[in-house]
């Protein structure tokens, strides 16, 4: 990973177990971390953050606080309009409004590209998706 540091964390171990698989093919190192993002984090800061598929409106400005100076958050997850392709989550917590993303990461970051859109999922499928690259004050 061009020499990168990589600590990958998820609550499901299934998912993990994917992650280690797929890392191991490519011949990648990644630290693997089973953990609940409801919980702090106990792994210090970092100089890039990528949430997917991860929405917690009230932790956010938390895991935020996790970037570097200068470091990137790209994230992305649904819009609310992902119900109505019947996969997927399906409440309003977990489902974003349009124009929210960019709306949360600020005014702690500065957002440096967004998108909200339908896109297709393996060719059998559409998802709503919302994502934001959004960067820290040095």
């Amino acid at each position: 990973m061009l020499g990168a540091d990589v600590t990958a964390v998820d609550r499901d171990p299934a998912m993990l177990a994917m992650g280690r698989e797929a890392a191991k093919s490519l011949g990648l190192t990644v630290s693997w971390m089973e953990w609940d993002l409801d919980q702090d984090l106990p792994l210090g800061t970092f100089d890039v953050l990528l949430l997917f598929n991860y929405l917690d409106r009230l932790r956010l400005p938390r895991l935020l606080e996790l970037l570097r100076p200068g470091g990137l958050l790209l994230m992305e997850t649904f819009l609310a309009e992902q119900r109505d392709f019947e996969w997927g989550p399906t409440k309003d917590a977990h489902l974003l409004q349009r124009g929210e993303l960019s709306q949360l990461v600020t005014p702690a970051l500065t957002v440096v590209h967004a998108r909200e859109v339908l896109e297709p999922v393996g060719g059998v499928r559409w998802s709503a998706i919302a994502s934001v690259v959004a960067k820290k004050a040095p």
